[in-house]
């Protein structure tokens, strides 16, 4: 399966959990595939096929970690199974 496959599997997923959501391949070089609100929390999910996910850029990894420093929450996933964890991980922050 196609990364661009995966990401709108979990774009249709984010929509459908209530999510805002928008794609970042217009954005700068390094910010995450997904970026969005969900329940007044931001955040950032870089999309990865599971053969790759260790595969992240250093920039990847910095815009992921600013994410967080800026209290919001950021992840690299492989499946909308994932998601679904990330997303009732912020539920209960």
């Amino acid at each position: 399966m196609r990364e661009s496959d995966i990401q709108s599997r979990i774009i249709k997923f984010l929509e459908k959990s209530g999510a805002y959501v928008v794609n970042g391949v217009y954005s700068k070089k390094g910010v995450p595939d997904l970026i969005g609100i969900y329940q007044g929390k931001g955040f950032g999910i870089e999309v990865k096929k599971p053969e790759t996910r260790k595969n992240t850029t250093k920039l990847q990894d910095i815009h992921l970690r600013k994410i967080q420093e800026a209290a919001g929450f950021s992840c690299v996933a492989t499946s909308v199974e994932e998601v679904e964890d990330f997303l009732d991980f912020m539920e209960k922050i």
